[in-house]
């Protein structure tokens, strides 16, 4: 038996049109970006995802949770083309993706980050950020040999990375190969260079993940700043602070299906969520921050296993 929507504390719009959604799997979203069905992916004998319903609201921010090993970068993996399902379709902004590449799903509005960045060590970060960037002329063989011809986008393009660059206080960086960034910083220039494609949806996998605490406010900030500027955000994490601090809408995995949805407060709470994260410490509210710190079991760390 779903539980009564109730009023929430507003940090955003997107809370504002999730109020009264329902808090249980799948539940309907006013206005959806993104919505799957019956998605599975099997290996062997094992279901590593098996999601019959999912939809994320459009202009919000939703955090997708769960302990090691509940599907959740298989599942990301699955809707942006770098794997392909066992069965189940998925439509974005109305248009199916359903085993289409991944080239062509960045394309299509909705790129992602990775929980190991996927930074090019060897070249700089400016022309890490100049990869991210659509509509490139010089990428054609004859176009290439015609400086003319590719010129003024570059032009554009490199400015576009400088604002960019700025905007993630790494524009001092600008020359350095992206190799010498420290962890956080190459989390910074993957997702800046994300944006380069001017995306509707951006995914980020634990973007917290190996991040100094000095830039994690910063980091917050940018993602919510996305939120505002009318960038929709789906993100993986294990950060429970983050998760209470910046979500609009929580999504739970555990064993490849989708045991809750709702605000942050009322997941927390939810005894599903506290059984798939705890086990046997049934009573024990999630939200408890000290039992983050204290619990081995609720210290979620580490790769999400397929």
């Amino acid at each position: 038996m779903s539980a009564e929507p109730t009023p929430i504390d507003f940090r955003s719009a997107a809370a504002r049109d999730l109020q009264f959604v329902e808090r249980t799997p799948g539940a309907v979203k006013p206005d959806p970006i993104l919505v799957a069905d019956s998605v599975t992916r099997h290996f062997g004998g094992i279901a590593a995802v098996d999601v019959a319903h999912l939809e994320v609201q459009r202009n919000a921010i939703t955090a997708l949770i769960g302990p090691n090993g509940a599907g959740k970068t298989t599942l990301f993996n699955l809707i942006t083309g770098f794997d392909r399902p066992s069965s189940g379709r998925w439509t974005f902004e109305g248009r199916s993706l359903a085993g289409v590449a991944a080239a062509r799903v960045a394309r299509s509005g909705m790129v992602r980050t990775f929980q190991l960045t996927k930074a090019l060590n060897r070249m700089t970060v400016i022309e890490n950020m100049r990869l991210g960037a659509t509509r490139q002329p010089g990428e054609n063989m004859f176009a290439a040999l015609v400086p003319p011809l590719w010129q003024p986008r570059e032009r554009e393009i490199t400015a576009q990375a400088e604002e960019l660059l700025a905007r993630f206080k790494l524009l001092d960086k600008r020359d350095d190969f992206a190799g010498s960034l420290s962890g956080g910083q190459r989390k910074l220039l993957e997702m800046a260079r994300a944006l380069m494609s001017k995306p509707t949806m951006i995914m980020l996998d634990e973007p917290m993940a190996g991040v100094n605490p000095a830039l994690t406010q910063s980091l917050l900030g940018h993602i919510q700043a996305l939120r505002d500027d009318g960038t929709t955000v789906l993100f993986v994490e294990h950060d429970m602070h983050m998760v209470r601090h910046i979500s609009d809408w929580v999504v739970v995995m555990a064993e490849g299906a989708i045991v809750a949805e709702g605000p942050p407060d009322s997941v927390m709470k939810d005894p599903a969520v506290i059984d798939a994260y705890l086990g046997a410490h049934h009573d024990t509210d999630l939200g408890d921050d000290s039992l983050l710190e204290d619990e081995p079991t609720a210290s979620i760390t580490g790769k999400d296993a397929p």
